[in-house]
């Protein structure tokens, strides 16, 4: 049973499906997926073209929008927008520290996220489009990891898209988890080196805390452990537009005068509990490695273990002499599983699946050499969470792919642009500019 229901300017659809956990096993167990169709109030009863919306992630359910916001009202002028959570994310049988127990222990919980990944997203979707479409294909809008799924898609099924649309998520054809985040570290530490030029306060009140946190036992309200690591990994604000703003606003009111001396703000801490927590999206701690594995090599908590590489980022050491402290972004370690405690039960499952062996490939360069389906990327000029040599060596790999690449936004853009965004790529897409 569909039930629809209106927002400002929309016409809102539940929609749910049925598809295998295994598209290999087509005639085993089943999951159920999500999805919200939104058309705009007055074009309701018209036949239109269908697009479905990619988030980012992995992990994170569809943008729950309030009428025709973002790149939303853009889309509705010409398309029914499919807005899917993604296995495992919202309302598509979500995997969480509550529900995983059902599957069994830690192996089988391991064995069941190892198809969380592109190529299953992409093989859910063309299970659904004959019913959502009638068989006809359709539009995809893939931002960030979404920008991998439609990556993936061209290379498996590009009988199923009339058109394909990349937000900041050109991934690498070839790369593995070792070389993703070497590259990253240094794009993060440019972004850190960047925001002390603009805050050049932050220099010192990061030190501070950092210090109060390596001779203090911190917990924050909800369990969390508070760990210079975890403070650092705040860092991943700096990779949104405004990003740099919101973790100034949180340094500056980090301290209040207790009668016990210095403290954590209540302020401060509540803040940084909802930024750290990953109780919304576990399965971005779980499989965000996983994301990366094709060659058949395990992950092995590849950023933990790259991040040696770069002592810069060792707040101890930067802490015994005058240096800045350095913050972190978009990388996963292993202490996260102890430090929160919506991941604390996933900790040996987490650990099979940095030891799995086998990943299989999520692209096929032949196939994308050859592709046929008009598409247009956006890629944002220093991305922080996805490397832009990255994206243009993988954009120059997939014919006909037309890029934008810009400074004008940050790696959320198609949030921050909206509609001028997606106007301008869908252009692109068609040859119009």
């Amino acid at each position: 049973m569909t039930v629809s229901y209106r927002q400002p300017g929309v016409v809102l659809t539940d929609r749910r499906f049925t598809v295998p956990l295994d598209h290999d096993a087509p005639s085993g167990e089943t999951i159920e997926l999500y999805a919200r169709e939104a058309v705009a109030a007055d074009k309701a009863d018209r036949d239109l073209p269908w697009l479905i919306y990619l988030q980012g992630g992995p992990g994170f359910g569809a943008n729950r929008f309030i009428g025709q916001q973002a790149w939303l009202g853009r889309a509705l002028k010409e398309y029914r927008v499919l807005l899917l959570d993604q296995r495992g994310t919202g309302r598509s049988t979500p995997a969480n520290r509550q529900t995983l127990p059902l599957r069994g222990g830690p192996a089988e919980q391991a064995d069941y996220l190892a198809r969380f990944r592109a190529d299953s997203i992409v093989r859910d979707c063309e299970a659904i489009r004959p019913e959502v479409t009638g068989g006809a294909p359709w539009t995809v809008l893939g931002q960030s990891f979404g920008g991998f799924c439609t990556v993936a898609y061209l290379s498996t099924a590009p009988e199923g898209l009339a058109t394909a649309v990349i937000t900041g998520g050109l991934p690498s054809l070839d790369a593995h988890p070792e070389d993703v985040y070497r590259a990253a570290y240094p794009r993060i530490e440019r972004k850190v080196t960047a925001h002390y030029a603009r805050y050049p306060q932050d220099v010192e009140r990061a030190r501070r805390i950092a210090d109060h946190l390596l001779t203090h036992e911190v917990v924050l309200p909800n369990g969390y452990r508070l760990t210079v690591e975890a403070f650092q990994s705040l860092g991943i604000l700096l990779g949104s537009g405004d990003g740099s703003h919101r973790l100034h606003y949180l340094l500056e009111d980090a301290f209040v005068r207790t009668p016990a001396g210095p403290a954590l703000s209540d302020a401060f801490q509540e803040q940084a509990q909802g930024l750290l927590s990953y109780a919304g999206h576990p399965l971005y701690a779980l499989v965000h490695e996983s994301i990366y594995g094709q060659d058949g090599r395990a992950t092995a908590w590849s950023a933990e273990r790259v991040r040696a590489e770069f002592p810069q980022f060792d707040a101890a050491k930067a802490l015994a002499g005058e240096g800045p402290l350095l913050f972190t972004g978009e990388t996963v370690h292993p202490w996260v599983f102890d430090c929160d405690p919506a991941l604390r039960p996933l900790r040996e499952t987490a650990e099979l699946l940095a030891a799995r062996t086998g990943w299989t490939p999520l692209y096929d360069p032949a196939r994308l050499a050859v592709n046929e389906v008009p598409v247009a990327a956006a890629v944002y000029h220093d991305d922080m969470y996805v490397d832009t040599d990255h994206s243009l060596r993988t954009a120059r790999a997939i014919r006909g792919l037309r890029t934008w690449v810009t400074d004008e936004f940050e790696h959320d853009g198609v949030r921050a642009g909206g509609p001028r965004v997606l106007d301008r790529l869908l252009a692109l897409a068609r040859g119009e500019v």
